[in-house]
C-alpha cells in the first residue's frame, strides 16, 4: 500500500479514535466563573489543512462533510466539553482551549462561524467550529466551556438551540468598494461602532483615519446623557449581522480591537 494511503489511514484512526475518547471522563474547571468571554469574531478562513476529508466514521456509523456552509441552519440539543481535552488537538489540528468560543459539529466544514441561540432563555454566541462532534444521538453541536456557561447551559449539561452559519465571505473591505446601504432589514439599524469618546475632535480624527483607509460609511454620532455629550465613531448602517462581522474582523486586522456590533 502506498506510502500516503498508509498514512491518512493512520491519520483517520487516529481521529476517530480521539472523537470516541470525548464522551465520558468530562468536566469543568474549578476555578473559572466568568459568564462574559467575549464572541469569537468572524473571519474569511481558508479550510484547515486537518479535518475536512469527504467522510469519516465513528461507531459505525459515517459522516459526510458539507462541501458548502453557504445557509447552513439547524435545531437540537447542545452539550460541552472540557477540562478533559483542554489543550489536546481539535480535529481541525488547533489546541482545544474551554476558555475560547469554540465548537464541534459533525459535518459543517472546519473552520465555519456559527450564531447558537438558547431558544430557551433568548442568549446568544458567535463561535469558531473547529472540531468534529458530538456523537450522541439528537446532540447537534458540542461547546466550549466558556460557550456553555456564556448560554447558560454549563450546569444542566444540555440545552435547545438553534445555530445558523455567518457567511464570513461577503465582504473583504480591502478589496471591495460596495458602498453600504442606508436602508437595511427590520429590527434595528445595525452598525459598528469603533469607539466612544467625550472628545468631538478626537471622535472626528478617528473618523477621518478610518475614511482615508476607503472605509465607507463612517459617521460621529452625538448623544447626550446627564448634561454631556459621547462622540460615537461608527460605520453603516449595514444591511445584516454577518457583514458586520466581516467589518469587525477587517477592522482588527488595522489594530482596532475595540469595535461592537450595534442594533438600534
Amino acid at each position: 500500500m502506498p506510502i500516503n494511503k498508509v498514512f491518512y489511514r493512520f491519520l483517520l484512526l487516529a481521529f476517530s479514535l480521539n472523537l470516541v475518547g470525548c464522551v465520558t471522563g468530562d468536566s469543568a474547571p474549578d476555578d473559572y466563573i466568568r459568564d462574559d468571554t467575549p464572541d469569537a469574531i468572524p473571519a474569511n478562513e481558508p479550510l484547515s489543512r486537518y479535518g475536512n476529508m469527504p467522510s469519516y466514521t465513528v461507531r459505525g456509523k459515517t459522516y459526510h462533510v458539507l462541501k458548502s456552509s453557504n445557509g447552513f441552519t439547524q435545531k437540537g440539543i447542545a452539550s460541552w466539553y472540557g477540562t478533559k481535552f483542554h489543550g489536546r488537538k481539535t480535529s481541525s489540528g488547533e489546541p482545544y482551549n474551554m476558555y475560547a468560543m469554540t465548537a464541534a459539529h459533525k459535518t459543517l466544514p472546519l473552520p465555519t462561524y456559527v450564531e447558537v441561540t438558547h431558544t430557551g432563555n433568548g442568549r446568544k454566541v458567535i463561535l469558531k467550529v473547529n472540531d468534529r462532534g458530538p456523537f450522541h444521538e439528537g446532540r447537534v453541536i458540542d461547546l466550549s466551556y466558556a460557550a456553555a456557561r456564556k448560554l447558560g447551559i454549563s450546569a444542566t449539561g444540555t440545552g435547545p438551540v438553534s445555530l445558523r452559519v455567518i457567511n464570513t465571505s461577503a465582504l473583504d473591505l480591502k478589496t471591495s468598494e460596495v458602498v453600504l446601504p442606508e436602508e437595511i432589514n427590520t429590527g434595528g439599524k445595525i452598525h459598528v461602532q469603533v469607539a466612544a469618546m467625550g472628545s468631538e475632535s478626537a471622535a472626528e480624527k478617528m473618523a477621518g483615519n478610518l475614511r482615508d483607509k476607503k472605509i465607507p460609511s463612517v459617521r460621529v454620532h452625538v448623544i447626550e446623557n446627564d448634561g454631556k455629550k459621547l462622540y460615537r465613531v461608527r460605520i453603516g448602517p449595514i444591511p445584516n449581522v454577518d457583514l458586520a462581522y466581516q467589518v469587525i474582523n477587517e477592522l482588527n486586522e488595522i489594530g482596532l480591537d475595540k469595535a461592537r456590533v450595534i442594533v438600534d
